[in-house]
């Protein structure tokens, strides 16, 4: 049989990769084998098909130096042939394809994105030029056998006494053929496998009283830890257990920004270990993200897929949610509707929500990296009416037109003026053009601070918020105007108001005076109850093109205007530049370009004549 296209494209990289990372393969191979064992381990307690089953789950290793092979075998819930050809001759998981999007064609870069990933089963190329894989499936009475020299593969029919899988590598070179190297990999990234890893391998042992006497003997011994992190005191674990478990298990070799072990007694009775990871995972921003969760009950695995056991804004969090009082047989459905899963998932929100405020609190520079990692997700927790928001709002980080750094909204209200009841903030696409934008002259002059925010999600959330502890949100470019103007000098331009109104009918919905400005000629504003452009191409963006149009603002006290008024020298042009003009000062494309750098032309070689 051949390989999926896809995974021919893998195993060429695996096999003329540089192998800076080719140790993983082990620990890929391990964890295959810890999720037989976890699924046959479930269905043993949950499934009276499988509940006289013999079985005491177990890993084991073996080396044999004559044969130049590497065996990983495990008891677990088997393959035949179907489950063969699909979970070794295709790739299914989106992890696995995501890897293959990130190819950028030099191997030296892609080999390292390998120990990233990890790519499970295929790893094995690295060192092998030839895999066999004898497997039984549980309550089966046929074996199989896959084999494979990387060009394609073939299963036959075999014999097999025990259910499970045992994966035969047939190695390159010798180094993974000492036991002590084997070892110091399993510590290094399988020691928190909860079922024990077995290795035979050389001691040395002694009659009792004469160490001189003894010689090397082999023996098989167990070769991991295989406890479960998450239920041990804290108080026993340091730093440097964590971060290994969080490698060994969430297969990322950076450390984590953030880990949060809890143990609730009393009416919920749950173990949890969550991390923030120092690195967003490459599948941050997609629908079919992975979940980064494990459910397990009484110890027992369960699922790493159900994305219900967190909110959609806390994606980016890797860990365990290991509860008691659950049914065994628990399904997608229940997930949603049980009781007690749904106060967990409270409780998970509630606790980590409250961990990364005394992050932010204690250690500011560390909750600066977390937020430019996360904050956008973050942010999508404030949309609609969800709970929380309180809490995710003490949480936000916003570029301001006072500081350079990224200030909290407790900042931003224990600095505002006393008569101040508002929190002023401006959406757009490009945090540079909301530095500068023409809007923004009124409140430097009152020296009011004001949020520049320049996330896409910012123009959907904002318009849902409404105060932040007693002071209203409040959007700068649909304030009304107080219009401070005499009425002398509204009498003075009404002409021209009057000519503009006319000329630019078809592409505003008015043009006005203002006393907002002060350095700028004009400027864009809407309807308050109307989306602006930011929240018009964010609607786009979704299918639901909205256009609306804008309101043009323009200052009297302006010299364009003052001259205009004063030399009447008024053309059909100068009304289309200003509003250009004002287009642009806020990020807006022009409609036509052409017809903007023809009166520019104009302008400028009337300026030189």
């Amino acid at each position: 049989m051949q390989f999926q296209t896809e995974v021919n494209q893998l195993l060429q990289l695996m096999i003329h990769s540089l192998y800076s990372n080719k140790e993983i393969f082990l620990r890929e191979l391990i964890s295959n084998a810890s999720d037989a064992l976890d699924k046959l381990n479930f269905l043993s307690v949950s499934d009276d098909a499988y509940k006289n089953l013999k079985f005491e789950p177990k890993i084991e290793i073996k080396l044999d130096k004559d044969a130049k092979t590497l065996s990983i075998s495990d008891n677990g819930i088997g393959m035949n042939e179907k489950d063969m050809i699909e979970n070794l001759g295709t790739i299914a998981k989106s992890g696995t394809k995501s890897f293959l999007e990130n190819l950028s064609g030099d191997i030296k870069k892609d080999s390292q994105l390998i120990g990233q990933f990890g790519v499970g089963f295929y790893s094995a190329f690295m060192v092998a030029d030839k895999i066999e894989v004898l497997s039984k499936k549980a309550l089966d009475e046929k074996a199989y056998l896959w084999s494979s020299d990387a060009s394609g593969y073939e299963i036959k029919e075999d014999k097999k006494e025990e259910q499970g899988t045992v994966v035969i590598l047939h190695l390159k070179d010798e180094e993974f053929l000492n036991s002590y190297r084997i070892e110091s990999i399993v510590e290094k990234y399988s020691n928190h496998i909860q079922f024990p890893i077995f290795m035979e391998k050389e001691e040395y042992i002694a009659p009792e009283g004469d160490e001189k006497e003894g010689k090397n003997e082999l023996k098989i011994s167990q070769i991991n830890k295989a406890n479960a992190l998450w239920r041990m005191q804290k108080s026993s674990l340091k730093a440097e257990d964590y971060e290994r478990f969080y490698e060994q298990n969430f297969h990322d070799s950076n450390k984590p920004l953030l880990h949060i072990h809890t143990k609730s007694e009393g009416k919920l009775e749950y173990n949890s270990l969550f991390f923030i990871p120092s690195k967003a995972p490459f599948d941050l921003f997609r629908v079919d993200y992975q979940s980064g969760l494990k459910l397990y009950v009484k110890r027992v695995f369960i699922s790493d897929d159900d994305k219900e056991l967190l909110p959609t804004y806390l994606r980016f969090v890797r860990g365990i949610i290991d509860v008691e009082d659950l049914p065994l047989n628990v399904s997608r459905e229940i997930l949603q509707e049980n009781q007690i899963l749904k106060a967990v998932k409270e409780s998970s929100v509630k606790k980590i929500l409250s961990e990364l405020e005394k992050l932010k609190e204690k250690d500011k520079d560390k909750y600066l990296e977390f937020f430019k990692l996360f904050g956008k997700v973050l942010k999508e927790g404030l949309y609609g009416f969800g709970e929380n928001k309180d809490k995710l709002l003490k949480l936000m980080l916003y570029k301001t037109t006072k500081a350079e750094n990224l200030r909290s909204l407790e900042e931003y209200k224990n600095d505002i003026q006393k008569e101040q009841k508002e929190i002023f903030y401006i959406t757009g696409n490009n945090e540079n053009l909301l530095k500068t934008s023409p809007l923004l002259e009124e409140y430097k002059q009152k020296d009011v601070e004001v949020l520049l925010l320049a996330d896409e999600i910012d123009s959907l959330i904002m318009p849902m918020l409404n105060e932040f502890e007693g002071l209203k949100f409040t959007a700068i470019n649909q304030v009304e105007d107080k219009n401070e103007l005499s009425d002398e000098e509204k009498q003075n331009f009404a002409p021209l108001l009057a000519q503009f109104k006319e000329l630019l009918k078809d592409e505003v919905e008015d043009v006005r005076l203002t006393s907002r400005l002060s350095d700028s000629p004009s400027c864009i504003v809407y309807d308050k109850n109307k989306p602006d452009f930011a929240m018009q191409q964010l609607l786009k963006q979704m299918g639901q093109e909205q256009e609306v149009k804008p309101i043009l603002e323009l200052n009297p006290k302006h010299n364009i205007f003052t001259k205009l008024k004063e030399n009447q020298s008024f053309t059909p042009d100068i009304a289309t530049l200003v509003l250009n003009m004002a287009k642009l000062s806020e990020g807006m494309g022009i409609d036509n370009p052409a017809q903007f750098n023809q009166i520019l032309g104009k302008i400028i070689t009337k300026a030189l004549a």
